[in-house]
């Protein structure tokens, strides 16, 4: 597997959170240690960056009020 582009590191991350909500995180990252493993360094490296995705996209921006 070549290396993954960014487009597909943050439509990974949207599709995490898509499909698990606030889960996405930590299912991401245990699907790092899955492949770590494995000895899957690529695959857990590409998910470790998928998990900081994640996180970027569910904070909560600066500046907005929640009800």
């Amino acid at each position: 597997m070549g290396k993954i582009s960014e487009w597909e590191l943050w439509a990974c991350a949207q599709h995490y959170i898509r499909n698990h909500g606030a889960d996405a995180p930590i299912l991401a990252a245990m699907r790092a240690d899955e492949l770590l493993d494995q000895g899957d360094m690529a695959g857990a490296r590409a998910f470790q960056q998928i998990v900081i995705r994640i996180e970027q996209l569910l904070e909560t921006p600066e500046g907005v009020v929640l009800n």
